[in-house]
């Protein structure tokens, strides 16, 4: 992807915390049928590889899945918290005027070659650790095992495996790193402030990575 030398996030621990926060990933092939996308959870285990190894599951009759059994290669795209961010929000547009609408986002690319997994072992071990991942925080965690085993088994049935040990990724962090720290301030000020109006929880999850970039920074 375009990126920026002040956008780039290459530490893997932050790039790894992406995926496993916002694990919705859009996973693309382009193989024989041409482009194919669909939006799979994920499951990062980072010890697994050098990279980092996805793991998903996905349903026996997408399509996707006979493109999967023979692209040498794949594209997972994460996308993090995202906003839309007006020249309103930086204090030099009073100085200057030459300012201009943009877009914050944080996103991770990781691209790999899929391995198809059809082994009930391994299918029913990742949805109970994707559940087990995702259920961890609830008050009363819902488990694979509180359903009636026959309809889990012919749940699993319909489902195959994914697997995909990362080659190459890239994470880009577009948290107004390229303006001042004067317009870095004003833009998570401004972003809070839009929060609390009620203008969505995606400017407060900005608002908070622009500061914790201009802090890094100092």
């Amino acid at each position: 992807m375009y990126q920026p030398p002040h956008f780039r996030e290459d530490r893997r621990a932050v790039q790894h915390a992406l995926i496993a926060t916002h694990s919705l990933g859009l996973l693309i092939t382009a193989g024989p049928e041409g482009l194919q996308a669909n939006f799979i959870p994920f499951l990062i285990d980072a010890a697994a590889s050098e990279h980092g190894t996805l793991r998903a599951h996905l349903a026996r009759a997408n399509p996707q899945l006979r493109e999967l059994s023979v692209v040498d290669e794949c594209l997972v795209v994460f996308q993090g918290p995202q906003t839309y961010v007006s020249p309103s929000l930086y204090p030099t547009k009073q100085e200057t005027g030459k300012v201009v609408p943009t877009w914050n986002y944080i996103t991770v690319h990781a691209w790999g070659r899929p391995r198809v997994m059809d082994d009930a072992a391994w299918i029913a071990s990742q949805v109970d650790d994707l559940t087990r991942h995702k259920e961890a925080n609830r008050a009363a965690p819902w488990n694979v095992a509180d359903a009636p085993e026959p309809f889990v088994a012919a749940q699993l049935k319909a489902i195959v495996g994914l697997e995909i040990p990362i080659a190459r990724i890239e994470g880009k962090w577009k948290v107004s790193q390229n303006r001042t720290a004067v317009d870095q301030a004003g833009v998570a000020q401004g972003l809070r402030e839009e929060a609390l109006r009620g203008e969505g929880e995606e400017a407060e999850l900005m608002a908070a990575q622009v500061a914790e970039r201009m802090k890094s920074a100092n």
